[in-house]
């Protein structure tokens, strides 16, 4: 079968399955709620960073971008849906590209959507605050943010095709973007940076230092999904649906 009609039905999945435009909705909620929140409640001060303050919702809005990529693919294997994907399109990494082109393009669209009005209605609250702000800086956070949540989704879409549960895979990375950088934080020394939340993050900072940079701590994190998309195939094409 042709990749057209796969990403098609599989598009049709997506728009069926009513938990995956809710998570969209929240994703877009929650990342606007939040950094509308923080434009109000920030001060500025020594270590004030206005861009990072503004987008700020991004990191409660990750979890939403989580749960549709997680959901998306766990879907599959409610009932055994999965068996019937397979039978339609035997060529399991043709179904998997189309699936995760499903879950990307969405997860995309809203997010580059969600991110200039979290940062406007940031820079409502922070007003004079945030006025050093260059355009340049602007764009990149808002074009980084919408890649970082989208890379988060995939992410989360691989790992959930290896672990066959949206359930476990919730479980594993929820605690992992919430406790690992924010409880362990610099304590773990230079490694830390390094782990897909950290690194994608640096890119909605106006100002940064470390080994990483906004672009290269995103390709980071586009190594990690790249992996997790990887052993989401391996698994696909080695163990029985």
């Amino acid at each position: 079968m042709r990749f057209a009609p796969v990403l098609h039905s599989e598009w049709l999945k997506i728009r069926t399955v009513r938990a995956l435009p809710g998570a969209l909705l929240a994703l877009f909620a929650t990342t606007t709620a939040f950094s509308a929140i923080a434009g109000i409640s920030s001060t500025s001060g020594p270590e004030f960073d206005p861009l990072f303050t503004a987008l700020s919702g991004a990191a409660p809005g990750q979890i939403a971008a989580i749960s549709f990529g997680a959901m998306a693919v766990s879907a599959e294997y409610h009932n055994g849906a999965v068996r019937l994907s397979l039978a339609a399109v035997p060529q399991r990494g043709r179904w998997f590209a189309a699936k995760a082109t499903a879950v990307a393009v969405p997860a995309l669209v809203v997010s580059l959507l969600t991110a200039p009005v979290a940062l406007l209605v940031a820079r409502a609250g922070l007003g004079r605050a945030a006025s050093g702000l260059s355009a340049a800086e602007q764009v990149r956070g808002v074009v980084g943010c919408a890649l970082y949540l989208t890379l988060m989704a995939l992410f989360a879409a691989g790992l959930a095709t290896v672990l066959r549960s949206g359930v476990a895979t919730l479980s594993v990375l929820i605690p992992f973007v919430l406790v690992v950088s924010f409880v362990i934080g610099d304590s773990a020394g230079t490694v830390v940076d390094f782990l897909p939340d950290r690194a994608g993050q640096i890119v909605l900072h106006e100002t940064y230092d470390g080994t990483l940079g906004p672009w290269s701590g995103l390709g980071v994190t586009a190594l990690w999904t790249a992996g997790a998309l990887l052993a989401g195939v391996w698994s696909l094409r080695r163990r029985d649906a």
